[in-house]
């Protein structure tokens, strides 16, 4: 498999300087970073490390879920998947992610509840940028409903 790479360069201090994360492996873009503005609600145009692990996350899931559906027999015509990743107060001290809620929506065919979950649950672990959320504080329920001939899917995770 593949390494990917990103790379930084950041000048002076934690709250007064800034920095550039460039996609290097990928060459997409070059995107502006500053504590000050990842401790802020508003992000002003500049991203985060908070955001690049939402944007791995959610599509590492996606392509995971995916693979499980097809495995199970169904066919994903869709799938939404959006990661939010909440930075909080480390007890120990800084600062560390608190959590990483993960929702999904999507249409799939070829599926009955029992074969969506079966399929579902035997990739438990399985998605690569999940790993590393699985070891965050709050964890909620899963589920998915019928919607016609498709299935629906409605997923909230917080890890």
């Amino acid at each position: 498999m593949p390494t990917r790479t990103a790379r930084t360069a950041w000048n002076g201090t934690l709250q007064e300087g800034a920095g550039q994360v460039e996609l290097t492996s990928s060459g997409v873009g070059t995107y502006d970073v500053s504590f000050p503005k990842r401790a802020a609600e508003n992000a002003d145009g500049t991203t985060s490390p908070e955001e690049l692990i939402a944007a791995a996350h959610s599509s590492c899931y996606a392509m995971q879920l995916s693979a499980l559906i097809g495995q199970a027999g169904g066919t994903p015509q869709s799938l939404d998947v959006t990661a939010d990743v909440t930075l909080g107060p480390d007890p120990v001290g800084g600062f560390r992610i608190t959590g990483i809620a993960l929702t999904v929506r999507g249409e799939v065919e070829g599926l009955d509840a029992a074969g969506f979950e079966e399929g579902r649950a035997g990739g438990q672990g399985d998605v690569p940028g999940q790993q590393g959320a699985d070891r965050h504080d709050d964890h909620a329920g899963r589920g998915a409903r019928l919607s016609g001939a498709a299935w629906s899917l409605q997923q909230r995770r917080r890890a």
